[in-house]
């Protein structure tokens, strides 16, 4: 589940903006998702060899260059079709979780 939970993250992060593997990590890490780099690699080329995502290289003034991902269009739509699937299944867990409270 968390995988899931963390490649749809990651498309989510993606949506507003092209971003480099260590500013992923970053807004990760702000949201207390706690993954480390050998975490995220691997499932960015997944998403990539999976055609949802594509990559940059873009020149550094402080360093190497950097890979810069974005969502390709079926990226996009993957997306989309992933917040509606959200959408439903917290409804679904709220309804269910409320419930055994009250």
């Amino acid at each position: 589940m968390r995988k899931g939970v963390l490649e749809y993250c990651i498309l989510s992060i993606l949506s507003e903006e092209d971003k480099y593997a260590s500013e992923i990590l970053n807004t990760l890490k702000d949201a207390k998702m706690l993954v480390v780099e050998g975490t995220i690699y691997p499932l960015l080329t997944r998403l990539k060899n999976a055609g949802l995502l594509n990559y940059r290289w873009e020149e550094s003034s402080s360093g190497p260059p950097r890979k810069y991902y974005g969502l390709t269009e079926t990226g996009k739509l993957f997306l989309k079709e992933l917040n509606t699937t959200w959408d439903e299944l917290r409804s679904a867990v709220n309804l269910v979780t409320n419930a055994k409270t009250t």
